[in-house]
């Protein structure tokens, strides 16, 4: 308010927690007698009412209202024309797409129109509208409409992911139930398994009620963030026990008394867990907007995917540097040691085994840098990437010759009691 008690010497800004207006004060209280006063408002809810479909355009767009709606009015001023055009900055409160049209816009009778209002500055965190009046306005994006979803990929990919879960769950069982020779550590791919199950479940669930949690921002936000730690744990996981396997080559021993490997395993699950969590909570920090996408997964906006993408590669570049080293150590003590055959032979199997998971889990991840406009490539990142618990449990049970004598002496139980009743 500018009167005969209060001067300004600068025209004010007016704030709200989403938004902020410049207007000359000054210059309308000189055509008022000295006096005059601005309301400032803004309406969080408003949306709802003043929907963005009310904004009338000729094309075919998906509109999507991108500020809160605010309203500026001069109150008990009798010359209400304006000497300045009103700048408004508004903050975005939903993600910005750079393909994107933005509008400034304001609320005439029934309608969004843009009459006598324009863009001055656009970044991905907030606009900056110009207005020749004062009204109610808003920010309004305009987007292409994404193409129809096809009905058999998400088939593809609803059985696919399916088949997977059972097939990681299949693997659990077994590495927990089944007797395995002595010295073998499945404390790694138990967890890989868990971590990995959690989340392709989590993501099944997110994807088959993606319209109830998608308007949540704050849940799709936490879906996200949960994704990221669950996936991310399960490379952290995938790099330890490319380590184990190191320790186990360079030693050719995996004698240890109990107590110890419980402290061992005890230590691992720390690590496995606790890496995956700083990662995600380093992100929050730094980002806290980074996470929900119209997929409720990671914002491309900013290289925030890189929080991700990033930690994945530097894992998959050490698990290659760490299987160089235990092929070169392999050798040297082929050479030199003279142990026992089936020792040996044993250490060779799980180095393969070892690598052709890290190829199998990291891979998909690189080819879904390429997936953009192919539908080819689309299909098979989602079969290979589905597919991992069952690559887990043909590798590591199906072709392990103990597992498959276990697998026979317990049907060959169930046939018998069958037989009996």
């Amino acid at each position: 308010m500018v009167g005969p008690q209060v001067t300004l010497d600068k025209i004010p800004q007016l704030d709200t927690k989403n938004s902020s207006v410049d207007i000359d004060l000054i210059g309308i209280a000189k055509n008022n007698i000295g006096s005059a006063a601005v309301a400032f408002m803004s309406f969080n809810t408003m949306e709802n009412l003043l929907k963005p479909d009310f904004f009338n355009t000729s094309n075919n767009m998906t509109k999507t209202m991108m500020s809160t709606v605010i309203s500026a009015t001069l109150p008990k001023t009798t010359n209400t024309k304006l000497t300045k055009p009103v700048n408004f900055t508004f903050r975005h409160i939903r993600e910005f797409d750079p393909s994107g049209s933005l509008s400034c816009v304001y609320w005439n009778i029934s309608e969004w129109i843009v009459d006598g209002c324009s863009v001055l500055k656009i970044n991905s965190s907030y606009t900056v509208c110009s207005c020749v009046h004062l009204s109610t306005f808003a920010l309004i994006m305009q987007t292409s409409r994404p193409p129809e979803s096809d009905p058999l990929l998400e088939l593809l990919n609803l059985v696919c992911v399916i088949v997977g879960l059972v097939f990681f769950t299949l693997a659990l069982l077994t590495f927990a139930l089944c007797q395995w020779s002595p010295g073998v550590n499945n404390v790694a791919r138990i967890n890989i398994c868990i971590s990995l199950l959690l989340a392709h479940l989590l993501f099944l669930l997110t994807q088959r009620f993606l319209s109830l949690i998608q308007p949540q921002q704050v849940l799709c936000g936490v879906i996200a963030g949960l994704l990221h730690f669950l996936f991310l744990s399960g490379f952290v996981w995938m790099f330890i026990e490319a380590v184990l396997l190191f320790i186990c080559v360079k030693n050719l021993s995996q004698i240890s008394s109990k107590k110890r490997e419980v402290l061992r395993n005890g230590f691992l699950c720390v690590i496995g867990y606790v890496v995956s969590l700083v990662v995600v909570c380093v992100s929050v920090g730094l980002v806290p907007e980074g996470y929900g996408n119209e997929h409720c997964w990671i914002k491309l906006e900013k290289g925030f995917i890189w929080s991700f993408l990033g930690p994945v590669c530097v894992i998959l570049a050490l698990n290659i540097i760490i299987f160089v080293k235990i092929i070169i150590t392999l050798n040297s003590t082929l050479k030199n040691l003279n142990a026992e055959i089936s020792q040996m032979k044993q250490t060779n199997i799980m180095v393969f085994k070892t690598l052709a998971q890290c190829v199998v889990l990291g891979c998909p991840w690189i080819l879904g840098f390429f997936t953009n406009g192919s539908k080819v490539l689309e299909i098979l990142f989602l079969i290979l990437n589905s597919q991992q618990g069952t690559f887990i449990f043909l590798i590591y049970c199906v072709l392990n010759h103990e597992v498959r004598q276990q697998y026979r002496k317990f049907f060959r139980c169930l046939y018998c009691e069958h037989k009996k009743h």
